[in-house]
């Protein structure tokens, strides 16, 4: 089976073991400029349900733009997005109010960021970050918040014996399993990771690795997964965007497009790696 290039990227892919699924995830036509800069130019993104979606490029090749785009994080300047869930069948994200979004966020996409900082309140207790999530569903007693945010950093392997000190005082690895506890809190169809092993020492990476392997096969998420690493999509991914310039230049199953890219960016990309 041949890699498909951007030029083909209308035609729809059928993920390992969800030949017959519906994507959950399906962005058209995203474009998103700062200013004189394009950061993203007509990037198509589809992910079916229990898949592993990776998206590698270099710096600056518009990655984590669209991570942004699909977290809601941002508007794209042109481009439509929808998920493939009850409350908002069929509806273009894009088009619903501020509040409609944020609430499609809270309650329907977890995100973990490279940078802690961005995720996490630094000087709250990790329980209380994962507590902050799940305030959203109403609930205000404190010992059941505290129960569920127990409950939520058991499932992230972050010892239980730390849940009240603040992440400000915890290892990269330590916030980051707080991190992905928060995004898990409320059991989102989809969840977002930017580069979520950068910066750690490979032992602790491997354990992170372990941990998302484990809930993606015990939960059967959706993932979509930026990463600069090809180790880190190789272990997790079922498929691959590669982003160059803002666009999309192939994608393709994981072991084609590492052990057989047809693109000659791709095929620097991958080489430069090995």
């Amino acid at each position: 089976m041949m890699a498909i290039s951007n030029h083909q990227s209308n035609h729809r892919f059928d993920a390992p073991r969800l030949v017959n699924a519906s994507p959950l995830v399906q962005a058209v036509g995203l474009s998103k400029r700062y200013g004189a800069i394009e950061a993203v130019t007509g990037v198509n993104v589809e992910a079916y349900p229990g898949e592993v979606l990776g998206i590698v490029g270099e710096s600056g090749s518009g990655k984590s733009t669209v991570l942004r785009l699909l977290n809601l994080e941002e508007m794209p300047d042109s481009g439509t997005y929808t998920l493939d869930i009850p409350s908002v069948l069929g509806e273009d994200l894009y088009q619903l109010d501020r509040f409609a979004r944020r609430e499609v966020q809270i309650l329907n996409i977890g995100v973990v960021y490279q940078n802690p900082h961005l995720g996490l309140r630094m000087r709250f207790t990790s329980s209380g970050n994962v507590a902050e999530r799940l305030l959203i569903t109403g609930e205000r007693t404190f010992a059941t918040l505290r129960q569920a945010a127990r409950d939520s950093l058991a499932i992230s392997e972050f010892p239980l014996n730390r849940m009240d000190d603040p992440p400000r005082v915890l290892s990269g690895g330590m916030q980051q399993r707080v991190q992905l506890a928060k995004a898990l809190a409320l059991k989102p169809a989809l969840l977002l990771l930017d580069e979520p092993t950068t910066g750690l020492d490979v032992s602790v990476q491997a354990l992170v690795l372990d941990t998302l392997k484990r809930l993606q096969r015990e939960r059967r998420m959706t993932i979509i997964l930026v990463s600069h690493d090809l180790g880190v999509i190789r272990t997790l991914a079922d498929r691959v965007m590669v982003m160059r310039h803002g666009r999309v230049v192939e994608q393709g199953l994981t072991d084609q497009i590492l052990e057989d890219p047809q693109d000659a960016y791709t095929q620097q990309l991958v080489h430069a790696k090995l």
